[in-house]
């Protein structure tokens, strides 16, 4: 990449899709540059990526060698990678098997452990929205729901978050923009359950740098795994986003700047790193 401009590939939640850092983009250009090389992902099954016909293939491990085959195909040897909620996870197994692509990694409301608590409410919003809804009760029914996880957010902004992953279709019926398997997959969690922590994942990000993010509101990460996480690397940053719950929002300069600096940072080492082995040529 020109510049020493170093890729930043996105990587959304469970369901969720590339939208979530359409704002997040825009930010972001602002402070670094309007040239910076910005990825958008939609993993298989969600926006507008083919849902898997074979559906054990929704894992992790898989969804990180189509990241892998992403950046190969966009000739990109190395990247920063943000991954919210699930795509976290999905930047860790993809640091586990291909460490070479990782230049860096900022966490967001993800980590070794995730939260049941929150991954039986994604469960059980998800069901409340399927069925027939008028245009209203559908907007009156996804307010109510976002409106916990956003309490100062303007009601324009939570339509908008809702419809990244629903629109109602002709018949005001309720449509997904996923595979509705992957509510499918949440329906074995329950409040109390102990999942098992993958520490070794989180591990397998110690070769590069690394910023830590999580939402005030959150119910995806706890604030003990949050703090569990920056005490095993003491050389990464945290950063809280107040006031809001997964997925970010990431519209303001304020939330998007600790990464554009990360960003920034990293590429800065990765430049000094590159002239100091250019020295021994």
């Amino acid at each position: 990449i020109a510049g020493g401009q170093v890729p930043l590939i996105c990587v959304a939640g469970h369901h969720r899709n590339m939208a979530d850092y359409a704002g997040f983009a825009n930010q972001f250009r602002r402070q670094i540059g309007e040239d910076w090389p910005v990825v958008l992902v939609d993993l298989k099954g969600r926006g507008r990526s083919s849902d898997r016909g074979d559906k054990s293939l929704y894992a992790s491990p898989v969804d990180a060698e189509d990241l892998a085959q992403i950046a190969a195909a966009l000739a990109i040897e190395r990247a920063i990678f943000i991954g919210q909620g699930y795509g976290g996870q999905v930047v860790m197994a993809l640091a586990a098997h291909h460490a070479n692509l990782i230049a860096g990694t900022v966490l967001l409301d993800a980590g070794p452990v995730s939260d049941p608590r929150g991954l039986v409410r994604l469960r059980n919003n998800l069901r409340i929205l399927e069925g027939n809804r008028s245009e209203s009760g559908f907007r009156a029914m996804t307010r109510r729901i976002l409106s916990t996880d956003y309490p100062a957010t303007p009601e324009h902004i939570l339509d908008e978050l809702a419809g990244r992953t629903h629109y109602l279709d002709k018949r005001s019926r309720v449509q997904m923009l996923f595979d509705p398997y992957l509510i499918e997959m949440l329906e074995r969690f329950e409040h109390d359950d102990i999942l098992v922590p993958q520490w070794q994942l989180f591990g397998a990000l110690a070769e590069a740098p690394l910023l830590l993010m999580r939402t005030q509101l959150t119910e995806q990460l706890r604030r003990e795994t949050f703090e569990e996480m920056l005490r095993r690397r003491r050389d990464a940053e945290g950063y809280v986003i107040e006031g809001q719950g997964s997925p970010a929002l990431l519209n303001t300069a304020e939330d998007v700047e600790p990464i554009a600096e990360f960003v920034r940072r990293t590429a800065r080492l990765r430049r000094a790193a590159w002239r100091s082995s250019s020295s021994f040529i």
